[in-house]
């Protein structure tokens, strides 16, 4: 049995991969922002464990940590929760640009520093779902694509640095996702939502789960995932 921690897992990719691991019997520990979120997220996946820690808050996360009980064993890190604010760069203030990187690039640099003894031991797995926005950036997209292009900069050194270990790193680039994350997207861009014309979250969280269980002799290290239609 594996124990995994994970962000995000309220919903979308997070929720269908925590629901995955939890039915074939794995211990999951979900990280909440805050005490009413944690109660929320054991209501929706019974049996995890929870851990409060505010992700746009990377700086507490440390104190946050030294007073709750954590866990002695992780054998994967699941980096899943994101977040956007859309803008053109010479609109977008310094809080917009802060709240993306802090949640999306700075506090998985401090979780995964924080929890790299136990992935060591373990020799566990990091996986940061990254975005196709971390590959390439469109216009709008300047502060979120700068943060997801960090994660990757982030999960490429993390590899090189913790190979020695056992530690393996993967990243995962969705293409758009039916999420809340994208009912938010098409608020900001003014266009009308169609779940369907979106990849399932279902579908991502297969490649997250495919590639923690790879035996150990092999590694995804970039994975691309893109809509079928």
């Amino acid at each position: 049995m594996s124990t995994h921690l994970i962000t995000g897992a309220g919903s979308g990719i997070g929720a269908a991969v925590a629901r995955r691991l939890l039915e074939r019997g794995d211990e999951l520990v979900l990280l909440a922002r805050d005490a009413g979120r944690a109660k929320e997220l054991a209501a929706l996946h019974p049996g995890a464990r929870t851990l409060v820690g505010d992700l746009g808050n990377p700086d507490r996360l440390s104190w946050a940590f030294a007073q709750q009980s954590l866990p002695e064993r992780i054998d994967s890190l699941l980096h899943v929760a994101g977040v956007v604010e859309l803008g053109q760069v010479g609109e977008l203030t310094p809080k917009a640009w802060h709240f993306q990187l802090n949640t999306n690039l700075v506090a998985p640099a401090e979780l995964t520093r924080l929890f790299l003894p136990q992935l060591r031991v373990a020799q566990g797995h990091v996986v940061f779902v990254n975005s196709g926005a971390g590959l390439s950036a469109n216009a709008q997209w300047g502060a979120y694509a700068a943060s997801k292009h960090g994660l990757k900069a982030l999960a490429d050194s993390l590899r090189q640095e913790e190979h020695g270990n056992g530690v393996r790193v993967s990243s995962v680039y969705p293409g758009r996702t039916a999420s809340p994350m994208q009912v938010k997207v098409h608020q900001q861009e003014g266009k009308e939502y169609d779940a369907s014309r979106f990849i399932d979250p279902e579908s991502v969280a297969t490649t997250i789960v495919m590639a923690i269980d790879l035996p150990r002799d092999a590694e995804v290290n970039d994975l691309t995932v893109r809509p079928g239609r």
